[in-house]
Formats: structure tokens, C-alpha cells, sequence
């Protein structure tokens, strides 16, 4: 495994360590019901958490690698216990799908476009995908903003998408194609370490 390391202007992105400070953090993430709200899973207790992050480390470990679940930390103190996760699930024909999440203590600060932009450079570059796609729930208009600025195009409303807890809700699909990605947008000074 050749380890992801990105660093952007203001943020570091890097991968999971199963310790308990991490478990904390991703607790403090993904036990948030604000958080989760949007996400296909509801909030999760440190027990699992503690099961994700071995999860996590699991994925990072296989061969070949399908699956980038990484830890989001600020850059100016990138030991500092992570503020939230990106992902990006690899599929068939150079496809993938991307994630994120941040803590709502780091919402409304310009973080997510520059997490999305990092692992979109990690994606088009390292690991050569040329479709990538990202699904958002109708109800986060802050997350499709986020796409749109980066060049994502809508490709159209995936209807009853998600079921939670006995509700169902739909969802928008955005595409970005490796020949539509700009790199250089934002000033985002993404550098990588990351093998696929």
C-alpha cells in the first residue's frame, strides 16, 4: 500500500488511524444526527465507529485497491484529530463515486470544496478514473453548490434513492469526466502520495 498524503491550502487529507483518538473524531463526525442527516446511514455509536476505522484500514490494505475512506485534518495542525472523511469507491470502466462529510463545527467555511477538489485531483490524477460520480440528497443544496463550482454537471433525480428509517427521499446525480476536470481552479495546492 503506498499510503494517500494530500495537502491543499488550508486542508490535509490522509489516511484512518484505529486509534482512540480517531475513533473520537469519526464518533464526533458521524454521531452527529446534523451530520448524518444527509448521509445514507444514521448516527453511529462509538462501537461502531471503532468497527468502521477497522474497516477502513482493511480497505487501504487490499489488492488491488477499490476503496479511499480518508481522514480529513486541518493542515495547520494535521495531527490534530480529523474534522471529516472523503472517499472515493473505485468501479468498472474507470468509474468512481465520491464522498464527503465534515464536522458541522467546519461547515460554512469553504472546506468542502476544497476536500471535494483534493480527491477529485487524487481521482483524475494517481488514479486515472475518468468518470466520476456524486450522489447528493434533493434537501443539501450546500453540497450540490460544491459540485456545480468544481464542474459537475446534474445528470438528472434518482427518485426514492434512500431509505431511512421508513422514509424514503430522492436524490440529484452529478458527473465529472476527466477531460472536463480543471485542476488548477481555486488554487487548491494538491500534492499526493497516493498509489491505486
Amino acid at each position: 500500500m503506498v499510503p494517500v498524503q494530500l495537502t491543499g491550502s488550508r486542508l490535509t487529507v490522509r489516511e484512518h488511524h484505529h486509534t482512540p483518538e480517531e475513533v473520537e473524531a469519526l464518533h464526533a463526525l458521524f454521531g452527529d444526527p446534523e451530520v448524518t442527516r444527509y448521509l445514507p446511514f444514521g448516527p453511529r455509536t462509538p462501537e461502531d465507529c471503532a468497527d468502521q476505522l477497522e474497516l477502513y484500514v482493511e480497505e487501504a490494505l487490499a489488492e488491488p485497491r477499490r476503496v479511499y475512506r480518508l481522514a480529513v485534518a486541518l493542515r495547520e495542525d494535521p495531527g490534530a484529530a480529523p474534522i471529516g472523511q472523503g472517499s472515493l469507491f473505485l468501479g468498472r470502466h474507470r468509474s468512481a463515486h465520491l464522498g464527503y462529510a465534515l464536522r458541522r463545527d467546519a461547515w460554512g467555511l469553504g472546506h468542502g470544496g476544497e476536500l471535494a477538489r483534493l480527491l477529485c485531483g487524487l481521482a483524475f490524477g494517481p488514479l486515472g478514473v475518468h468518470r466520476l460520480v456524486a450522489v447528493v440528497e434533493v434537501g443539501n443544496p450546500a453540497s450540490s453548490r460544491v459540485l456545480t463550482r468544481l464542474g459537475f454537471q446534474l445528470e438528472g433525480r434518482l427518485r426514492h434513492d434512500v431509505c431511512k428509517d421508513g422514509v424514503w427521499s430522492d436524490a440529484f446525480q452529478y458527473s465529472l469526466l476527466s477531460d472536463e476536470w480543471q485542476p488548477s481552479e481555486a488554487g487548491s495546492e494538491a500534492g499526493s502520495g497516493a498509489g491505486g
